[in-house]
């Protein structure tokens, strides 16, 4: 038992670095009105920033975390244990996230601003619609949402507990960011670190989730960290 908590202490130490930075960053932003107008440059960064954890490319940004340790010439097995560790992670953050969304059922930001442009009579409707309904909903937003948001609604119109993204991003800072602290590459840490806060912040930008989304799912990604099994390897004797 001693074991397993000494080997999970400095990644929780990580995710507890990334939950104060993410709650400062909302706290000093606050997110605009989703009608409000947005400049090009801030919609491009926002929108690669939740891109980078989304589906397809979060696996873009897996393979290069699980390029860390073969970069730092880590023994095989360490190295395999890792990826092993990593994987059960993800998979558990996959279900998680599935099961809490279907189980909580509440609504994204966006669809309250559809309510208040006179679009849907509520939030709860939105997701009584099918999905061509839900599409000419969105599209009709268009005139007076921008298409950097537009875009993300377009994509994701299922509920909003907890961000999947977020919990993508928290699981990257639990484990690979707590591995680049055990082996002291603070520079790579705190650039994982902002990647991270920036995944957050862009969440509530585009109007999917809402801060208390953002923060669940930190929390959701240091209870399923707890099911990842610790075992010791020759290379560690």
């Amino acid at each position: 038992m001693m074991f397993f908590i000494s080997q999970k202490l400095v990644n929780y130490l990580a995710l507890a670095f990334f939950a104060l930075a993410l709650f400062i960053a909302i706290s000093i932003f606050p997110v605009p009105l989703l009608s409000d107008p947005i400049n090009d440059a801030a919609g491009l960064s926002f929108s690669l920033l939740t891109d980078t954890a989304g589906n397809p490319f979060f696996l873009i940004t897996t393979v290069l975390l699980c390029l860390l340790p073969v970069l730092f010439r880590l023994p095989k097995k360490q190295i395999i244990k890792l990826w092993i560790q990593f994987a059960i992670l993800l998979v558990l953050s996959f279900g998680a996230k599935t099961v809490l969304k279907h189980e909580t059922a509440i609504p994204r930001p966006y669809t309250y601003e559809l309510q208040r442009l006179n679009l849907i009579p509520s939030p709860e409707n939105f997701y009584q619609l099918n999905k061509s309904e839900k599409d000419n909903v969105v599209k009709r937003a268009s005139a007076y949402v921008s298409q950097w948001r537009i875009r993300s609604w377009e994509g994701e119109t299922n509920y909003s507990f907890p961000s999947g993204h977020t919990i993508f991003a928290a699981i990257c800072i639990l484990f690979w960011g707590g591995f680049l602290l055990r082996t002291r590459h603070y520079l790579l840490a705190g650039g994982l670190m902002t990647w991270a806060v920036g995944v957050g912040i862009s969440r509530l930008w585009l109007g999917m989730h809402f801060p208390a989304d953002v923060m669940g799912s930190i929390l959701s990604a240091a209870v399923l960290y707890l099911f990842v099994p610790e075992w010791q390897i020759d290379s560690e004797k």
